[in-house]
């Protein structure tokens, strides 16, 4: 897939037709193509029923950059019946699925005009597996020049299946059938009984599990195409931020923090997902204290322990050795994003059949460790979905495993001096923060895309309910005094004071456990400056996505009217803007407040002082363009300490406690 050059030639077409579609007719299209995706295309969307039934992809190979040769290799593949059939659970693992939904991502990313993208998305999603094509669907318009303004619908919404307890899709179905709505109560899985139900608000968190499915959509690990800027790295640093933060979480609950997972261990804690494939019966359940088992056709366990051996090896070594033979020094800033190419794998990596894909082969080994051998021929477990991975505690067990490699390059790495780390220019002479309390409150969603419809039937209006953690909004002003006027770097972070026992942790320990609150940049005069910053501003996360109802209300009402469609939704990729806070205990719980200045020369654009990007770069990037900020991710925290006078003697960091409230009587 060479799609380096394709993008640059859409942008060509984009620009140079006039009679190129405007926002509401895409932003209507892709509605309509995710809307009740196992159903067929209704005879009302008139223009999606002509093009699933009548359209040819093989005669239109001048609307394509490649001359149709990715539609036409589909095609071949559909007529000769070598793709999954619909009505058929779907897994990016499963190393046939995903290269069946790839091909469909080629087609689209290939479609010079958006007539054509929309003309093959009608016909091939009535000929390929829902799960594929919704998958396929959501790439396409994530990494399409053609698609930029185009507000995906929430995938909650989408396939609730992934989402929801098999409860509450039982309760929809019988609203459907006794045509009554109904709103219904969704119940976090497990009982009291577990230690581990304290904290499955975080993990079962819907907008959790959305920013790490769309996290892994804007960098696929099979990318072929144009090379995504430190995407081994931001790989890192989204999975230690989710790890980092569920160990707050833990704290919040008087739980320890996650160990990592021991390939030569049981699994000590077992899951039972309560949930449902739409096609395919129950995820699997996985019993306590399992010991692991090889996987047929996936890894031994001996496979995975070399694979992590090989990877200790070069850390030690410092370097990785190339397919050629030559060697990577990852002695430096750099080899964070080598070393996470090579642990996910990616298709970067440079040497995948040596450093193999521990990752990946991770996730396929835990998710089917009810049944290793095929003997009940069970679907996959939720491991095996991006969607539904973080709902299991060993998820944050693997990614503290995988975190805890991380951090032993990082820990080889020089300690940062004094020189490196102040700015002769900014003195920080106070900041000041407010009130940081927590509470839970319900949030309800749309269940009308778990239900199998048919036309002249009504639809019944179906929704589910569950708690989940939000904050007041706060603010926070810093006080900086500058030598001269310059653009700086501003980097917030928030970390715990205490562990579980209510002992102070040490500053080398409690570095690695800090959480990026907000990235950005601002100008400063010389003399006494204030910068006002209200948690809403943070860069690494988003607000509430617009729901799929909504969304399709307010398209189809912008095209009726033939007025602009401003639905003011951006990326899907980024934490919650509520989950910005960890949850903290009735009586205050400690947190370091951390601000560190540096100088605006590490911003990469011009323009970040003006233009935050889409707002979620500080985990997600910026969509098709350099990560903003020069330094490593995590940067100065993300060496070791050995001395914390060092840290201590900055004038350009700020360090104090505060205190994080939860509100038990708010819900």
């Amino acid at each position: 897939m060479k799609w380096t050059a394709v993008a640059a030639v859409l942008l060509v077409a984009v620009a140079t037709v006039a009679a190129d579609t405007d926002l509401p007719h895409k932003q209507q299209a892709i509605n309509r193509l995710l809307n009740r995706i196992t159903s067929h295309l209704p005879s009302a969307y008139t223009d999606l029923k002509a093009a699933a039934t009548s359209y040819n992809p093989r005669s239109e190979a001048a609307h394509f950059s490649d001359g149709g040769a990715a539609a036409n290799h589909l095609l071949d593949e559909i007529e000769d019946h070598r793709v999954l059939e619909q009505h058929h659970w779907f897994s990016l693992f499963n190393t046939r699925q995903r290269e069946e939904a790839i091909m469909l991502v080629d087609v689209l990313l290939h479609a010079n005009d958006f007539e054509t993208f929309k003309k093959n998305a009608a016909f091939f999603r009535e000929k390929m597996n829902e799960g594929e094509f919704v998958y396929a669907l959501y790439v396409a318009v994530t990494h399409s020049p053609l698609t930029q303004d185009v507000v995906l619908p929430p995938l909650y919404e989408v396939t609730p299946h992934l989402f929801t307890n098999s409860e509450v899709i039982n309760e929809a179905y019988s609203a459907k059938m006794t045509q009554h709505p109904g709103n219904f109560e969704m119940h976090f899985t497990g009982s009291k009984k577990n230690p581990e139900q304290r904290v499955a608000y975080f993990g079962e968190d819907i907008g959790i599990n959305s920013h790490h499915v769309h996290w892994h959509m804007d960098f696929p690990f099979w990318w072929h195409g144009e090379k995504i800027d430190r995407k081994g790295e931001l790989f890192f640093w989204a999975h230690h931020q989710l790890t980092v933060r569920f160990d707050a979480e833990r704290l919040s609950n008087y739980l320890s923090p996650v160990d990592e997972l021991y390939w030569d261990r049981p699994i000590k804690d077992g899951f039972a997902p309560h949930t449902s494939y739409k096609y395919g019966g129950e995820f699997p359940s996985r019993p306590d204290n399992k010991e692991f088992e090889d996987v047929d056709g996936v890894a031994r366990i001996r496979d995975l322990t070399i694979t992590e051996s090989r990877i200790r090896d070069a850390i030690a070594h410092g370097f990785i050795e190339n397919d050629d033979g030559t060697h990577i020094d990852i002695d430096n800033d750099h080899g964070i994003d080598i070393l996470g190419d090579v642990i996910e794998s990616s298709t970067y990596s440079p040497n995948s059949a040596y450093y193999g894909a521990l990752h990946n082969q991770a996730h396929r080994v835990l998710g089917a460790q009810a049944d290793p051998h095929g003997k009940f021929d069970l679907p996959p477990g939720v491991m095996e979905h991006f969607e539904t991975a973080t709902r299991d505690p060993a998820f944050f067990r693997l990614h503290k495993y995988m975190d805890n490699i991380f951090k032993e390059h990082k820990d080889k790495l020089p300690p940062y001096t004094k020189e490196q780390l102040a700015d002769p220019n900014i003195q920080i002479t106070g900041v000041d923060v407010s009130n940081l309390k927590t509470y839970f409150e319900d949030f309800t969603f749309d269940l009308g895309n778990a239900l199998d419809t048919t036309e002249g039937v009504e639809d019944v209006k179906v929704t589910a309910h569950i708690p989940r953690l939000n904050h007041e909004d706060f603010t926070y002003n810093i006080h900086v005094h500058a030598d001269h006027a310059e653009t700086i770097t501003v980097r917030v972070y928030i970390a715990p004071v205490y562990d579980e026992n209510h002992i102070k942790m040490d500053i080398d320990y409690v570095r690695w456990e800090g959480i990026l609150l907000d990235l950005f940049w601002v100008d400063v005069k010389s003399g006494d400056n204030n910068i006002a910053r209200r948690s809403s501003d943070s860069n690494v996360a988003i607000p509430d996505r617009i729901s799929f109802p909504k969304l399709i209300h307010d398209t189809d009402a912008a095209v009726a009217g033939g007025g602009s469609l401003n639905l003011a939704s951006g990326r899907g990729c980024g934490i919650p803007q509520r989950l910005l806070l960890p949850k903290g205990t009735e009586e205050g719980m400690d947190f370091y407040f951390d601000v560190y200045i540096s100088s605006g020369d590490d911003a990469v654009h011009d323009d970040l002082v003006s233009n935050d990007h889409g707002s979620t770069h500080g985990y997600c990037g910026i969509q098709g363009e350099k990560y903003p900020d020069k330094k490593p991710m995590g940067f100065p925290y993300d060496r070791h300490i050995p001395d914390r006078r060092v840290y201590d003697s900055l004038k350009n960091l700020h360090t104090q406690k505060v205190k994080i409230f939860h509100d038990p009587g708010h819900h």
